[in-house]
């Protein structure tokens, strides 16, 4: 029999200690919420190497701490082989998009890279074509934040789970 094939995933900001890691524990809470763990794995990753070893932005960890998830990710910055060992690279903001096309060692592996916008809902999609970067603002923008992950990556988790079941 054979084993079902693993799906990775690299979510990507800029500095990787905000959106991409709270993506990145989002999506693996939903994750293992669902019995997944052993089918998609994650990771996150920036395109600006400055913040290379810090933890996540304490003002995420405290507003994604008060829904119960908790940020442990250390920052890193996007390298070439992450276009060989992950399926799918999904981008914060177009900025982040357009570096990852120009970081692709490939044609081919421009096809992984997607904006974190494609999987909005309707609550988000209509006025929303990028995750801000709420590192400049206030509570509210590190809320309304992990309000689009949550909604963008639950439906990221049932494409990735829809597409395995037309396998």
């Amino acid at each position: 029999m054979k084993e079902p094939k693993t799906t990775h995933v690299l979510f990507v900001c800029l500095g990787n200690i905000c959106r991409s890691p709270a993506a990145q524990t989002v999506m693996e809470q939903l994750v293992a919420d669902r019995g997944l763990a052993h089918a998609i794995l994650c990771d996150s990753a920036g395109t600006y190497s400055g913040h290379t070893g810090e933890k996540a932005d304490p003002r995420m960890r405290y507003a994604a701490s008060r829904r119960g998830i908790d940020i442990t990710h250390r920052a890193r910055q996007v390298r070439s082989q992450d276009f060989d060992r992950f399926d799918m690279l999904v981008a914060m903001d177009d900025s982040n998009y357009d570096k990852l096309f120009r970081l692709a060692p490939t044609a081919e592996a421009t096809d992984k890279i997607h904006r974190m916008c494609e999987f909005f809902g309707e609550r988000f999609a209509r006025d929303w074509d990028h995750v801000p970067d709420p590192y400049y603002e206030g509570s509210e923008g590190f809320e309304l934040v992990l309000d689009m992950l949550e909604e963008g990556c639950a439906n990221l988790l049932n494409e990735l789970e829809a597409a395995d079941k037309d396998k």
